[in-house]
C-alpha cells in the first residue's frame, strides 16, 4: 500500500482530476466495457468535476496525427479548455502535463484514461512513486480486453492506487444533501448518467410532486 496515502475522503478542495486520452482512436480499441456506457461514465465524471469546480487536467496523445481530437461531448463540458497534447504514451513523462498537475496544488489525483493498461497504468504508477495519492476511476477507463483491464487495475491497486467509480466520486464530493449549492446539479448529473439510480430520482420526484393535488 502506498505509504503516502491518507485514506481521507475525496472533497472538491483536496483533489484534482486527470482525464487522459478519451479520443476516437482510443475508443476504437476498447473491448473491456461497452463503449457507449464508457462515454456515459466519462461524461458523468467530467460533469462532477465541473459542478464542484475541481481542477481538471485534460490530455490527448497525437491528436492531429493518429488518435483524433478529444471526444466532442467531453470537450463541451470544458468549453475553451485546450487539452494538453503529447507524444509519450506515459502522460507523466510530459513536462506540460506535470506542470499542469503541479499548478493544481493537489496531492490526490483522480484519474481516468484510455487505455487502462497503458495511459492509465503508466502515469498512475509514476504518480504513486512521486508521492501522490491516486484514485483510478475504473468505469471511466477502458482497455483492449477485459483481462488487460483487470490485470492493470490489479497492478495499480497492488502499488497503492485506490479504485473508485464515477458515481462514487460524484456522491463523495456532494456527501451531504443539505449542500444546496450543488444539490440540484448533482441530481441532474445522476438523472442523465446514473442509469437506474437516475430513473429512481426522476420517479421519486414525480411521485412527490404528484401528491395532494
Amino acid at each position: 500500500m502506498n505509504q503516502h496515502a491518507q485514506h481521507t475522503l475525496l472533497t472538491p478542495d483536496n483533489c484534482a482530476v486527470m482525464l487522459i486520452d478519451h479520443q476516437p482512436q482510443m475508443f476504437f480499441g476498447v473491448q473491456s466495457i461497452d463503449r457507449q456506457l464508457l462515454i456515459n461514465n466519462v461524461l458523468g465524471l467530467s460533469k462532477a468535476a465541473r459542478v464542484f469546480k475541481v481542477p481538471t487536467v485534460l490530455t490527448t496523445i497525437a491528436a492531429k496525427t493518429f488518435s483524433g481530437l478529444l471526444l466532442p461531448e467531453l470537450q463541451a463540458v470544458f468549453p475553451g479548455r485546450e487539452p494538453i497534447d503529447r507524444t509519450t504514451m506515459n502522460a507523466w513523462e510530459d513536462k506540460n502535463v506535470l506542470a499542469a498537475v503541479e499548478r493544481t496544488g493537489r496531492r490526490k489525483l483522480v484519474m481516468a484514461a484510455l487505455w487502462t493498461e497503458v495511459c492509465l497504468a503508466f502515469p498512475a504508477l509514476c504518480a504513486l512513486d512521486d508521492g501522490f495519492e491516486v484514485y483510478i476511476v475504473v468505469d471511466a477507463s477502458g482497455a483492449t480486453t477485459v483481462e488487460a483491464h483487470e490485470a492493470a487495475i490489479q497492478r495499480m491497486v497492488q502499488a497503492g492506487a485506490i479504485p473508485v467509480t464515477w458515481l462514487q466520486v460524484l456522491l463523495e464530493f456532494q456527501r451531504d444533501w443539505a449542500r444546496e449549492e450543488t444539490y440540484e446539479p448533482v441530481l441532474e448529473i445522476a438523472k442523465q448518467h446514473a442509469g437506474a439510480y437516475g430513473v429512481g430520482i426522476l420517479y421519486a420526484k414525480t411521485m412527490f410532486e404528484g401528491r395532494g393535488g
